[in-house]
């Protein structure tokens, strides 16, 4: 995305992530909204237009099926509201569309929110059994993301000679950092022994090594860096955004050029990105990463993919300890998807805000050093074959 106009995030906001029983998806829509607003210091009245990420309408309701889910809850009628889809990359994609509005100069004040329900449903109406009965006869049959992604962590242990516990210290590095979260699903310790003999999923990824589906929604507020400085409100400006699609669906499996080694859409993206920003050396140019760990495997793949290092030293990176918050590049503070939880059309909004945050220093006590005042968002959806990087950074 070449940004017309210099745009700028000037509010966010964001519920807990978890098991929100006591919490309906409108509940989680109004509170992650109007946190947002309240950060930026404006009332719905001042939205001109906004974005809904949901990626899977009617798996617990009629909700998040059209615009109309967040125009009824925060009262945005009169206004166009558009849901959007596109996997796990959905909320980037909604807030792609937002920025896209605001530099376009169709408006000034605009929203992008994304909301999933996902633990109030029954085993059997699950996502995992409504693709096996609903989707594709043959190409459906068998085929989970853990056993997608456990193919690529075998993959990746026997073309470069690492043993299962790299994986392993992912799971304890964002469970760490979640800790130190206080809005995310899992805030608990835990220790290597206890990650490698939890229950197995797929082999090599145990229970510790796949993020937890999970309810929440997310809420970002964006416009102008000339409105919001008229405003004299606090931002962060929008630097890039790069979304790639690099194959199909099912296709992404089934390529015979796919090493199972890394993302092409990630790397698509991330040239793309770096491109437009002048980003040479990602490590010592930018100050932190949140980016899609939806597996222990995926958080070390996209190290490589997002060019912080060769391809092969992904697994160097992490027993090293250079992507942990006192690390030479933090990655996932926040907990990441595998300790903050995974509402799959809220992530993307929520990795945002997160970086948003963080260079404003009001993350708590998993504030990351800043030198550079600069970081990036990652989503990847597809499973693999969308990818989404967000590059924020603030004036110093």
């Amino acid at each position: 995305m070449r940004i017309g106009k210099e745009l700028a995030v000037i509010g966010v906001g964001y519920t807990n992530f978890g098991d929100n029983f006591e919490m309906s998806y409108y509940d989680m829509v109004i509170n992650a909204t109007y946190d947002a607003l309240e950060d930026a210091g404006i009332t719905n009245d001042d939205i001109q237009a906004a974005w809904l990420s949901t990626v899977f309408p009617f798996a617990y309701g009629f909700e998040g099926n059209a615009g109309t889910s967040l125009s009824d809850p925060v009262n945005l009628f009169g206004k166009p509201v558009t849901r959007v889809g596109a996997c796990g990359a959905g909320g980037m994609e909604a807030f792609r569309n937002a920025a896209l509005a605001v530099s376009s100069g169709e408006y000034d004040i605009v929203l992008a929110v994304g909301c999933e329900k996902m633990r109030d449903v029954k085993p059997r109406e699950s996502l995992v059994v409504n693709s096996l009965e609903s989707g594709h006869p043959l190409l459906y049959k068998g085929r989970t993301a853990p056993g997608m992604f456990g193919l690529i962590a075998h993959r990746y242990m026997k073309t470069y000679n690492y043993p299962r516990d790299i994986f392993a210290k992912v799971a304890v590095k964002n469970h760490h950092n979640g800790v130190l979260n206080p809005k995310a699903a899992l805030q608990s310790e835990v220790t290597l022994e206890q990650v490698l003999n939890a229950p197995m999923i797929a082999s090599p990824l145990g229970l510790m090594d796949c993020a937890p589906a999970a309810d929440g929604a997310a809420a970002i507020v964006i416009t102008t860096v000339e409105n919001a400085k008229k405003m004299d409100r606090t931002f962060s400006r929008i630097d890039a955004i790069s979304v790639a699609v690099t194959e199909g669906y099912f296709s992404s499996q089934s390529n015979q050029k796919n090493d199972f080694l890394g993302f092409s859409s990630t790397r698509i993206a991330a040239r793309d990105v770096y491109k437009k920003t002048g980003i040479n050396n990602p490590v010592k140019e930018l100050d932190l990463v949140e980016c899609h760990d939806c597996f222990t495997v995926t958080e070390i793949i996209n190290y490589e993919d997002l060019f912080l290092c060769d391809p092969g030293l992904g697994g160097k990176m992490i027993d090293d300890g250079s992507t942990f918050i006192t690390g030479d590049i933090p990655v996932n503070p926040s907990g990441g998807l595998k300790s903050f939880g995974h509402p799959i059309g809220a992530t993307g909004v929520r990795m945002i805000a997160e970086i948003h945050n963080h260079l404003h220093e009001r993350a708590g006590k998993r504030q990351v050093e800043l030198n550079n005042y600069r970081g990036i968002a990652h989503t990847l959806g597809g499973p693999g074959s969308i990818a989404a990087i967000v590059m924020l950074s603030k004036d110093v």
